[in-house]
């Protein structure tokens, strides 16, 4: 029986796309393997929303080579974001790859598979049509075979993105925004619910920027939200500019409604923001997450940050750290611009040294690893109920989860199974997570 290997770099979409794919091979008669080197086929699905992710990719692809060399009739595919900037060109520096395609051609892979077995080299980075702007891009057939892991489920209701911030290369990888239709995406989620699904998680480039008809994402999150023994709801990305204080009464009134969210707001300084076409000031944002945290005063914020943009000053650094101290994010997810081919800001002068950059990232992160400490402080002796979603890899007969709030949990010597929603005491913590007594 063939087996197949899939690497995942990236955001959840990619993860999405990921278990799709996993899905489709099944199918075709795979078996799913955790071991890359008794593949008959491997597939990366790749990220290159930053440089790094990219060179990871070459990495593998290297190493790869090594593994073909010993196996004969092993293939090897490049998927996701990478596959689609690059195209061709990977095909021509890795000579042992076989396989090119991008986000949009998932649904194409016993096919690409078959040509590939005849002996071609494939490359498939053609978009699906993008003339209307509402588009069921996950075949009605499809829906039925979607998997459920650790009792959660993701579903893509966008794909694309029409901001075309400047310093991201999305747009270019993942097309233009689409969304589903409202009843295509609730069909799914009962189908996931009925395979054991009690956390759904909505998953777009720009997921408040949802629009099918007269359906707006608060009218889809609305009607997510009741769905019969859906337990949890989240969703990510949502983007600065599509939220609003009509979103945050229906986080509050629709307990389903996870009490986390993550929001980026990228740096601190106006005029970088501008520079970086995010079309909303630092102040603007803030005032969103003081009537957020308002009416959901137990929210638990993330967000994105990029220090070392083109241009920005040890100041406009300082009004970045201002809004972390701020809001109190749990957690950060911060990075060193990267310049990415095709964005606007490719064209600006990268003119921060790297030295400086890896500098204000320090800072930065010391200064948000001491709020996240204090947070985690904040939540010992609260009661929380937690979503069991693993064995603990170290710690026998203990279990992980995590609460509404995303926050990490370890329950010790406990009789717990994957799914199990359970009660906790906080009675202490370790480094980034909590630990949890069972109350009932």
């Amino acid at each position: 029986m063939k087996k197949a290997f899939i690497q995942t770099y990236g955001c959840q979409m990619n993860e999405h796309d990921s278990r799709r794919m996993e899905t489709i091979l099944i199918r075709e008669g795979y078996v799913i393997s955790n071991e890359m080197r008794h593949a008959d086929l491997i597939l990366i699905n790749t990220c290159s929303v930053r440089k790094n992710p990219e060179n990871k990719v070459y990495s593998l692809l290297g190493r790869l080579s090594r593994i073909k060399k010993r196996k004969e009739g092993l293939i090897i595919g490049v998927a996701g974001c990478v596959a689609q900037q690059e195209g061709e060109k990977i095909l021509k520096r890795e000579k042992t790859v076989d396989l090119i395609f991008g986000p949009d051609s998932i649904f194409l892979l016993p096919k690409m598979l078959a040509e590939v077995e005849a002996g071609r080299r494939v490359v498939n980075t053609d978009w699906m049509p993008r003339e209307k702007k509402i588009q069921n891009f996950i075949p009605h057939e499809e829906i039925e075979t979607g998997q459920v892991d650790c009792a959660k489920a993701m579903i893509a209701i966008t794909k694309g993105c029409n901001n075309y911030c400047s310093f991201c290369i999305v747009p270019t990888t993942r097309g233009r925004l689409v969304s589903r239709e409202k009843e295509n995406i609730l069909s799914e989620a009962k189908d996931l619910i009925n395979k054991g699904a009690k956390e759904i998680q909505l998953l777009g480039q720009n997921v408040n920027a949802y629009k099918a008809g007269d359906t707006g994402f608060y009218e889809l999150l609305k009607a997510m939200s009741e769905l019969k023994d859906l337990r949890r709801l989240r969703f990510i990305s949502p983007h600065p500019n599509d939220w609003n204080n009509r979103l945050s009464d229906l986080m509050s009134s629709q307990r389903v409604i996870c009490n986390q969210i993550h929001l980026p707001f990228q740096v601190g300084s106006d005029r970088i923001l501008s520079l970086m076409r995010r079309g909303h000031t630092a102040g603007e944002y803030l005032e969103k997450i003081q009537y957020l945290r308002q009416v959901v005063p137990d929210i638990a914020i993330s967000t994105d940050v990029i220090v070392g943009f083109p241009g920005e000053t040890e100041a406009e650094f300082e009004e970045t750290l201002k809004v972390i101290e701020t809001v109190r994010f749990n957690p950060v997810y911060a990075f060193v611009y990267s310049e990415r081919p095709g964005t606007r800001a490719a064209a600006l002068d990268d003119d921060i040294p790297q030295q400086v950059k890896d500098e204000r990232l320090q800072q930065l992160l010391k200064v948000q690893n001491s709020i996240q400490s204090e947070l985690l402080d904040d939540l010992v002796g609260s009661s929380q109920e937690i979503l069991i979603d693993g064995a603990h890899p170290r710690e026998r007969r203990a279990m992980t989860g995590r609460s509404g709030g995303n926050t990490p949990y370890m329950i010790p010597d406990c009789d717990l199974e994957i799914g199990d929603m359970v009660s906790v005491k906080t009675c202490g913590r370790k480094t980034h997570s909590l630990i949890g007594e069972l109350t009932r």
